[in-house]
């Protein structure tokens, strides 16, 4: 993303993106707020009232909440993608991705009060084909099943996941969703009305996710602190699917993290604020990079593209935990 284009966001991140965090009790980053008294009533009695300057006074300052020791968060293996055509998403002509790969992540976060999966990567089907699957022209390819990686390499079953989010509903968010339908679904009210109003939208497949109908769930019509005391935050960023959401984890001693969901597919999706021919809402993509943009300023997160396969190769797969 471009200076210009960052300077452009700035104004927008500051109307929307602060207030959401401030008004959700979470202020993620150090600064001393202003308010300005109100200007006592007119009255017969006194006309000069209108004259007299209005003070401005500094509220206390709210610290954050403080993190919870034993916050951590694990990444998964979920799957590869390659023989994408970059002008699906939104490359012009004379532009293309350095990789036109993409890795596939499933994330697990740990928290004292419970544990919650982000997103369940390709169907776990791929992982019996041998060669993979080969669909529209890309090969996807699954080397175990989520529900595998957690046993082998952390020892948890989907009976210990208390609750499940995925970024959206498309295939390879939600391939393996129906295994975590006896968790709490947490899910945007647009996505959920999306996926079972009716025809299915593109890249979605209900059966990859027709459990969940049954499933206790949470819908939601914004930001969602999961946990309660600002660690770990759904952040609702439409656009790509009707109710996409990114995930905010303020991690003790990594820092402030951003998995981006599919708001940004590659590197240069967000350097050029490219949006794919296939979302459901361009303006709503191009609101949701302003507030995501903002809003990574202002804390100082790192934004994960989660399909970016270089960033994938210089980061600790599970079983290593990010801390």
């Amino acid at each position: 993303m471009t200076s210009h284009e960052r300077d452009r966001f700035r104004p927008a991140y500051n109307r929307l993106a602060l207030g959401v965090l401030v008004s959700s009790g979470l202020l993620l980053v150090g600064c001393a707020t202003t308010a300005t008294s109100p200007a006592p009533p007119s009255s017969p009695a006194t006309p000069e009232a209108s004259d007299v300057p209005i003070a401005e006074v500094e509220e206390p300052q709210r610290p954050p909440a403080p993190l919870p020791e034993r916050l951590s968060l694990s990444i998964f293996d979920c799957g590869r993608i390659e023989g994408t055509d970059p002008t699906m998403f939104g490359f012009p002509p004379d532009l293309r991705p350095a990789r036109d790969d993409m890795f596939v992540p499933c994330y697990l976060i740990e928290h004292p009060k419970g544990r919650m999966i982000f997103d369940t990567g390709l169907p776990a089907a791929i992982a019996r084909a041998p060669e993979g699957r080969t669909q529209n022209g890309m090969t996807m390819t699954l080397e175990r099943s989520l529900v595998e990686s957690l046993r082998e390499l952390v020892d948890l079953t989907p009976a210990d996941i208390d609750f499940l989010a995925l970024s959206h509903m498309h295939f390879d968010h939600a391939g393996q969703a129906n295994d975590f339908a006896a968790s709490t679904w947490l899910v945007q009210r647009a996505d959920y009305e999306s996926a079972f109003g009716g025809a299915p939208p593109v890249a979605v497949q209900p059966a990859t996710y027709s459990a969940l109908e049954q499933s206790e769930r949470v819908l939601l019509d914004g930001d969602h602190d999961v946990f309660g005391d600002g660690s770990v935050l759904l952040l609702s960023t439409p656009g790509h699917t009707p109710g996409h959401q990114a995930l905010l984890v303020r991690l003790p001693k990594t820092g402030n993290l951003v998995l981006s969901g599919d708001l940004y597919h590659y590197p240069e999706s967000r350097e050029h604020g490219l949006v794919p021919v296939f979302n459901a809402d361009r303006d709503q993509t191009l609101a949701s990079m302003e507030r995501i943009e903002g809003l990574l300023e202002q804390t100082g997160a790192d934004l994960w593209i989660e399909h970016d396969p270089a960033l994938a190769e210089s980061l600790e797969l599970a079983p290593y935990a990010y801390r």
